[in-house]
């Protein structure tokens, strides 16, 4: 498995593509909390024909490893960097979700000469408060991932996908159980600091900013927001909850090809 070493931790991540298809450009898609890069499986096939696919565990996710919490905003931002630097990527698109959009955001206002477009799924430029992070990291540290689990399917996804999905949703629920818990504190702790309200208008790629239409936890307002307030940005919102991508991934797989492709 191809794995990037780093000073603190190891980055798994995935290249899809053939030899020949170097001529077409790079997408890079960055996971939520709580996941791993198998949440882009239901995209990747329809994406992967037209271009060269990135998708990595977040540190502390999946086959990453996790250096010790906390972590923060530019240290997520940074592992995407660092990726592209030792994949010899020079430029590529970017499309992240909750955490991963905030860190496509990140890129946005720190690294602009990396990406070309940048697609924002399912995500604020504030997550939540404080408060609610700190909590949620003294729950986890006490009583592990599992007793979230409930809540999470709940607030992942509408009643009707988990009920008529129940092998997508519990494939997804049981990566995120398996999430180490250093790795989740230390992006909650992220989470809790992150905050680009007022930073947003200075990013100046073209952006998309993708809703779900009945996401708790990202309401369509915060994407329409972020999407009101860059240099270039638009919005759309597609039915399900906070894994759009998964809820509704023909839908989302053809907007994020259509806002790719633009001239």
């Amino acid at each position: 498995m191809p794995y990037l070493d780093l000073p603190t931790h190891r980055l798994h991540f995935q290249i899809e593509g053939r030899d020949d298809d170097a001529g077409k450009p790079w997408l890079v898609l960055c996971n939520s909390l709580g996941t791993d890069l198998h949440m882009w499986d239901a995209n990747a096939a329809q994406l992967s024909p037209h271009y060269r696919l990135l998708r990595y565990d977040r540190r502390g996710h999946g086959l990453s490893t996790a250096p010790p919490p906390p972590y923060s905003l530019a240290d997520l931002g940074g592992d995407v960097l660092a990726l592209l630097d030792a994949l010899n990527i020079a430029r590529a698109h970017f499309c992240g979700l909750s955490v991963g959009g905030l860190t496509g955001l990140w890129l946005g206002l720190h690294a602009a000469d990396r990406f070309d477009r940048i697609v924002v799924c399912a995500t604020a430029a504030k997550i939540g408060t404080a408060e609610s992070w700190t909590s949620r990291i003294e729950a986890v540290r006490r009583d592990g991932l599992g007793g979230l689990t409930a809540a999470t399917a709940e607030r992942w996804f509408t009643p009707a996908f988990n009920a008529t999905a129940p092998v997508i949703v519990g494939n997804v629920l049981e990566g995120f159980v398996a999430t180490s818990v250093d790795g989740y504190v230390g992006c909650c702790a992220a989470l809790a600091a992150a905050d680009v309200r007022g930073l947003v208008e200075r990013i100046t790629n073209p952006l998309l900013a993708i809703s779900g239409n009945d996401d708790p936890v990202c309401p369509p307002s915060d994407l329409l927001e972020i999407a009101n307030r860059v240099r270039d940005g638009r919005h759309v919102s597609l039915p399900g909850r906070h894994i759009v991508n998964i809820e509704a991934s023909s839908a989302f797989n053809e907007t994020l090809i259509g806002f790719l492709q633009e001239p």
